[in-house]
């Protein structure tokens, strides 16, 4: 297998990022090939853990609470503890870290009760755990499902936003309670066909279509199509720690928002009042970026920098060394069947 994926393989996911659901036949007449050539290129990059799509209802949940943890442990019990965390459902995303921590967590449970017994309680008791460091997040501006490659072109991207439109179906403000089976369905397979979620659910294909455009005309989940990010150009991730006056938050966000490697930027309670994350191909291309940030942003203070060496854990998605998905899936407590926004 190659150790990076090649010029189609990324357009193929950049594709998948912009429409996680358009069909081959479609996705066929945008990029210039066939809709077979498309299914078994995905296929293969599936099967091996190079590419996935997945949905998460997080951020329409009531009451949602949403933290980054940092986590030192004992040397010795570091593979136990991550063991640990990939297992537990309020472990998002969990991640290996060059320096400042030894782990950073991103948690992501119902309300602010549960966050509490999470790093107050349950992970502090965890053995081999020696310090805990919580970030509350009071607002989430970007997250990965919003990261995108740039292997298309305007014309391309364009087509793939009208494709993605979802035509008829009722909107719902909420989600019935039965249509969780098929959310649960997507968590593990966003492109799964209504002939699939209809063996799975025990309802008519047809059932399964009309709900399905109905959950998508409505907006009330997020797709991810995510990648190995080792296999990528863009190997490295860093994630800053900053100090924004509150006058300047608004400017700052949507300055950060422009930035092509932007992976995560959220508000924070804690020692630093932001925290934003980035994927990059080289350190020379972390220093130069902290350079045109202290040049553009002079009034964004930052306090310390991050180089993440390994994910074990992507939200909620475990994964092997080299950043693919096992196929080992452990959704968050936010798949929990609660009304949504």
């Amino acid at each position: 297998m190659n150790s990076i994926l090649d010029e189609q393989d990324l357009t193929l996911l950049h594709a998948l990022q912009i429409a996680p659901r358009v069909s081959w036949a479609e996705a066929a007449r945008v990029l210039g090939t066939t809709a077979a050539t498309l299914a078994s290129r995905w296929e293969r990059m599936r099967s091996s853990g190079m590419a996935w799509v997945t949905v998460h209802p997080v951020r329409q949940l009531e009451n949602v609470a949403v933290a980054l943890v940092d986590v030192d442990v004992d040397p010795a019990r570091k593979p136990a503890v991550v063991e640990a965390l990939c297992r537990d459902p309020r472990a998002a995303t969990v991640e290996e870290s060059a320096s400042g921590r030894d782990l950073m967590v991103t948690a992501i449970v119902a309300d602010s009760d549960s966050m509490s017994r999470f790093v107050l309680d349950d992970l502090p008791g965890t053995a081999g755990v020696r310090r805990v460091e919580t970030y509350s997040v009071t607002e989430l501006h970007w997250e990965g499902s919003r990261w995108r490659l740039d292997a298309l072109d305007r014309d391309q991207q364009a087509a793939l936003h009208a494709a993605s439109r979802p035509h008829g179906g009722s909107k719902l403000s909420t989600i019935p309670a039965d249509y969780w089976s098929l959310v649960e369905a997507l968590t593990y397979d966003g492109r799964r066909s209504a002939a699939d979620m209809a063996r799975l659910t025990g309802r008519t294909p047809s059932t399964v279509r009309r709900q399905v455009t109905r959950l998508l005309a409505s907006n009330l989940l997020s797709f991810r199509c995510e990648v190995a990010q080792l296999r990528t150009r863009w190997p490295l991730a860093c994630t800053w720690f900053a100090r924004v006056p509150a006058p300047e938050l608004e400017r700052t966000v949507q300055s950060l928002s422009t930035l092509p490697e932007l992976r995560l930027c959220a508000s924070t309670v804690g020692r630093s009042n932001l925290v934003f994350m980035v994927w990059a191909q080289s350190p020379g291309e972390l220093m130069r970026l902290e350079r045109r940030l202290n040049e553009k942003l002079p009034w964004l203070e930052l306090t310390e920098s991050a180089l993440l060496l390994r994910v074990p854990k992507r939200m909620g998605w475990v994964l092997d060394a080299d950043g693919r998905s096992t196929g080992d899936v452990v959704p968050s407590p936010a798949h929990a069947r609660r009304s949504l926004r």
